[in-house]
């Protein structure tokens, strides 16, 4: 069995700019923070800056895509509305 030491992350940002909320992920949560809060995302580059309010940790990357996919539908932005 092979171990693998990735970590991939689900992450929830929110704009200070117009305060609505940003789903990601990635393998390097605090290289992205400080990339989306330094415009160099092109997806969130004039809404910055950002507070993350929340992240899940997943071994595997399927995951942690299925659940960013999930965040972006209404039944996930429902979730949020709920535990944040």
């Amino acid at each position: 069995m092979r171990y693998n030491n990735c970590v991939y992350y689900v992450y929830i940002l929110k704009s200070e700019h117009d305060g609505k909320l940003y789903s990601g992920f990635t393998g390097d949560l605090r290289k992205r923070f400080i990339f989306h809060n330094n415009g160099k995302v092109q997806s969130t580059k004039q809404r910055g800056p950002f507070k993350l309010i929340y992240y899940e940790s997943y071994l595997h990357q399927q995951d942690a895509t299925k659940r960013e996919k999930f965040f972006k539908t209404q039944w996930g932005r429902n979730y949020l509305r709920r535990v944040l």
